[in-house]
């Protein structure tokens, strides 16, 4: 059972005794969420350089398995811009092992050790990058790197990246945005759907002279042009000239039609955002249910419940799991013994120290606005001097991740992994509904509830987004992030649909496709960034489980399933669920695989044992917590 973060073994094991059966944490990068409408973000600073600097910045970028598959050519070029160099001299410790970083580094000269432990793991003089997940997210570091010489290194700092990433992405994603505002068929729907329609268009180049579209061929093909210029011919004479923000083909999004003239490319080469017909019906259906469409976001309210509970009528019965901030503990009403909760405790000194005040009032927020039998319920909060309260929903059957570790062959059959997953996407339907992505998925965050079922709980990472707003935060867990979050391109609800994928694919074969004995998770990472393709799966998959999986977990999240215009019922339509009841589950009657055994309603069997609490925080008088 998991309210809030379970204690984790130690993140200082060395590499080649790291269990891959411990529970796995999720991280969260310092907040740089920007609106798609603020893109006036500040200056970022560059450094001169000769162009053989650049040229070997660049060369050490490109030969960098991880940076050269986030990075494209533009963001490339600015990266080259705004590294730094540093002197540094003969002894120091560039990056030191156990300690939080946030620099990237690229060697320019001088010689390197590589240091795990008391041992030299290698001794490197070249040109090349090192320190590089720091830039995902302040990370501690799992080597050391030790100048052995003086020399310099290049220099990139995580919040320039983060702002760089950031800046680049909104502005292409309202530059696209703006173009399709100049196209009279789709201008006159919501903005919040143009921006929808952003997110699927795709970059195509065409070099001088190619025929983009030939006169007479059928379209299916949607074209705006964003870099050159083509010329448009019509039974070969010259009728028109496009440029930079001009489109054509617009009538292939109404219908398949001939083509009326042959677009050419002009010199030196023209790029394009294309859309096809069928993407755009997959999404939106035909132009005219496009234009009709309209947001309709669900607008509730926190609703407090228990509020005559006072904290001293609740009395202590064994904690059940530890966290960041604090424990959960199991708690009992002295005079009603029929109602037992988890209360969550969270170390106020603690928040504050780690400027995570928003984060709180976020995650309390959200999860109390929830009401959803596949989603535990956040009750009401209180608060003294040293901590801030959470009264929630308690499941006694303990988490999902420990009923799974606790099967003969550590994975379920495809039936129970049915039953576990539906709940779970009855949750995600749930939140997305009311614009909240939940971001976190992992079995450790899923508890069974005495009757057998799952609830969705841990709403620590948990954001509420409008219909055309992106996040751009590094937030998850590293086996179950999608690739757009590594990429830093902005996401939205489609990372949830990819992270039920790899959780359907979990239940199924007792671990993620992307997992790796790294603790640093760079080669997570950059299995992540090759697909799904990449792997291969174990042959007692269906066939029908390797179809869901694979659409779930589809490189393009405009392409996943779950992101369409039928939404979730694409999922729960899916072949592999064909035999599933679906109105069963969300009433109930379905029979749950496994029931816990329970001889009360304070039975804590399925917990670990875990000691008192030693350390008592220091008070913390600050006026943050006063509305909480």
């Amino acid at each position: 059972m998991l309210f809030c973060r379970a204690k984790r073994r130690s993140s200082s094991v060395k590499l080649e005794t790291l269990s891959m059966d411990s529970r796995r944490s999720g991280v969260i990068s310092k907040s740089v969420d920007i609106n798609v409408d603020d893109v006036n973000i500040e200056d970022i600073k560059t450094y001169p350089k000769s162009k053989g600097e650049e040229d070997l910045i660049r060369k050490a970028i490109e030969e960098n398995e991880f940076l050269s598959s986030i990075l494209s050519e533009k963001r490339l070029q600015k990266i080259v811009e705004c590294m730094k160099v540093e002197k540094v001299s003969e002894g120091q410790m560039i990056i030191k092992e156990g300690v939080v970083g946030s620099d990237l580094y690229i060697s320019v000269s001088g010689s390197y050790q590589v240091i795990v432990g008391d041992n030299v793991v290698n001794t490197f003089h070249d040109v090349r990058v090192f320190g590089e997940l720091a830039i995902l997210y302040s990370a501690k570091r799992y080597a050391s790197v030790k100048s052995l010489e003086n020399g310099s290194v290049w220099v990139l700092d995580c919040p320039t990246f983060k702002r760089l990433m950031i800046k680049t992405a909104i502005e292409e994603h309202e530059e696209m945005a703006s173009f399709l505002r100049n196209v009279p068929q789709l201008n006159t729907a919501v903005p919040e759907k143009l921006y929808q329609v952003a997110n699927l268009l795709q970059s195509e180049f065409f070099p001088s002279g190619t025929d983009i579209v030939r006169q007479g061929e059928i379209g299916d093909k949607f074209y705006i042009i964003r870099a050159g210029s083509v010329t448009i011919e019509k039974d070969q004479e010259t009728v028109a000239h496009l440029s930079k923000g001009n489109y054509f083909g617009e009538l292939a999004l109404l219908k398949e039609e001939f083509r009326q003239a042959t677009v050419i490319a002009d010199m030196p080469g023209t790029e394009c955002l294309t859309l096809t017909r069928k993407q755009f019906i997959d999404h939106f259906g035909d132009i005219d249910e496009f234009i009709r469409l309209k947001m309709h976001p669900v607008t509730e309210i926190e609703k407090a419940e228990f509020t005559s509970f006072q904290l001293d009528d609740l009395q202590e019965i064994q904690t059940l799991g530890l966290g960041a901030y604090g424990r959960v503990k199991l708690v009992q009403h002295k005079r009603y013994k029929n109602l037992v909760f988890a209360l969550k405790s969270s170390r106020k000194v603690d928040i504050s120290k780690k400027s995570q005040q928003n984060q709180i009032y976020n995650e309390k927020h959200l999860h109390m606005l929830c009401n959803c039998v596949f989603i535990t319920r956040m009750y009401r909060t209180f608060q003294d001097s040293k901590y801030l309260y959470y009264l929630l929903e308690v499941g006694l059957g303990g988490d999902l991740w420990n009923l799974l570790h606790k099967q003969k062959i550590k994975r379920f059959n495809e039936d129970d992994a049915k039953f576990y997953s539906g709940c779970i996407l009855e949750a995600l339907s749930y939140l997305h509904d009311r614009g909240i992505l939940y971001r976190d998925l992992k079995p450790e965050n899923v508890i069974l509830h005495h009757t057998g079922y799952l609830k969705l709980a841990d709403f620590g990472f948990a954001k509420q987004l409008d219909g055309k707003e992106k996040t751009f935060s590094f937030v998850g867990t590293a086996e179950y992030v999608a690739p757009e979050i590594i990429q830093n391109k902005g996401y939205n609800k489609a990372v949830d649909y990819w992270a039920f994928g790899i959780f359907v694919y979990e239940l199924l074969v007792g671990k993620t496709p992307f997992r790796s004995h790294d603790p640093a998770h760079l080669q997570t990472y950059r299995t992540i960034m090759k697909g799904i393709d990449s792997i291969v799966m174990p042959h007692y998959l269906s066939h029908k489980a390797k179809s869901l999986i694979k659409k779930l977990c589809a490189q393009n999240p405009s392409e996943r399933l779950g992101c369409l215009k039928s939404g979730v019922d694409a999922i729960r339509n899916h072949g592999w669920y064909s035999s599933f009841d679906w109105s069963k589950l969300v009433n109930m009657e379905l029979e749950p695989p496994y029931k816990p055994h329970l001889q009360n309603n304070v039975d804590t069997r399925n917990f670990d044992k875990f000691p008192d609490e030693k350390d008592v925080p220091e008070d913390d008088f600050s006026d943050w917590a006063e509305g909480f």
